[in-house]
């Protein structure tokens, strides 16, 4: 009986012990747990708005932990990335990109990021109503795009892009254009004239009867002028309608965004008397039908205006005058003219009212 009642302490210490080591462990572990997922869910601290991380082909962890310590980034303990990179199988399959740093970005979606290749994405848009000049000037001033059109003249452009022969005037669809850190300014101009032959094949399979219109180039030049004519979008339609009739009687264009566009780089922001009676190719005023090539970049609602232009009798529009950007549409020569009238009288009056007193 006595040496059982020495046996039972010794045995009951050792369990407590043992109880006790389990516990701290489960302590311990319990910390380390808590202490990783912090680590991992935590906002990056030092990171500069609008910064990005660019990682190269053969970066490991190390290189891209010390890419971010450069760049102002607390990065945290090593073995911490070492152990979320194993846990989110990232380790060894970081994809080369650019992957965007913002205010938030923890060390996980970072990891992600990089593992899913989920790059940063840049856009660049072209304006409806471009030229190929504004579109060319716009490309080169984005400096993380790289540059590859510059040294180009346009036919040299166009054998660039597969489309040797080509003019380029109005050959790029505006919309924006998703880029991302490697991509040439070619590559954008290739997806943009990509998008500009899809829409205006949908336009004109879609056209309406009886069009005084040869092709879908022929359709790209008119939309272009539609485009240039006005801003606004519901009167596209009959902006082209004007056109169309001018086109099935005979009549000369006469639009001034014709003749600007032939005078280039003489354009100083006004049209003259002058200038509408000199002769160029695009001067519509002095040339019967439509000009050799588009003058701008038209968007696909002026695709649509060119291809299905609105029924009606109008053969003139001017500008109402009023800041609106509006028109004023007449059928008679007559009924223009007291329209222009009524235009120059709203422009002067306004011109008075500006003046100094």
């Amino acid at each position: 009986m006595s040496r059982r009642a020495r046996r039972v302490p010794a045995g009951g210490a050792l369990r407590r012990f043992l109880l006790l080591v389990v516990v701290v462990a489960l302590l311990a572990g319990a910390w380390a747990w808590q202490r990783q997922r912090g680590f991992a869910d935590g906002a990056l601290d030092g990171i500069k708005a609008g910064s990005s991380l660019v990682v190269a082909r053969g970066d490991s962890l190390d290189a891209v932990l010390r890419k971010l310590r450069d760049a102002g980034v607390d990065t945290g303990e090593r073995l911490q990335w070492q152990l979320l990179a194993r846990e989110l199988d990232a380790a060894g399959r970081l994809q080369v990109g650019e992957y965007a740093l913002d205010a938030g970005t923890t060390p996980r979606a970072l990891l992600l990021a990089m593992r899913d290749g989920k790059v940063l994405r840049r856009n660049f848009t072209i304006v409806e109503g471009w030229n190929i000049r504004d579109l060319r000037r716009a490309l080169a001033k984005v400096p993380e795009l790289r540059q590859e059109a510059a040294g180009l003249d346009d036919a040299a452009l166009m054998r660039a892009l597969g489309q040797p022969g080509q003019h380029p005037e109005g050959r790029f669809l505006p919309e924006t254009y998703a880029w991302v850190r490697g991509d040439t300014d070619l590559d954008v101009l290739r997806r943009a004239h990509a998008a500009m032959a899809k829409a205006l094949a949908a336009a004109w399979e879609a056209r309406a009867k009886d069009l005084p219109l040869r092709s879908p180039d022929e359709a790209l030049t008119l939309a272009s002028i539609v485009e240039k004519e006005t801003g606004i979008a519901e009167e596209r339609p009959a902006i082209a309608g004007v056109f169309v009739r001018r086109l099935h009687t005979g009549m000369r264009l006469q639009t001034d965004p014709t003749v600007i566009y032939g005078m280039g780089a003489a354009y100083a922001g006004n049209i003259r008397r002058s200038d509408l009676t000199t002769d160029t190719p695009y001067n519509t005023y002095t040339r019967a039908g439509l000009p050799p090539t588009p003058i701008a970049m038209p968007g696909e609602a002026a695709l649509r205006a060119a291809t299905r232009p609105a029924p009606g009798d109008a053969l003139y529009f001017v500008a109402v005058g009023d800041g609106s950007g509006r028109h004023v549409f007449s059928a008679s020569l007559d009924a223009h003219n007291a329209a222009v009238r009524a235009y120059v009288q709203r422009y002067r009056a306004q011109q008075r009212e500006a003046a100094p007193k």
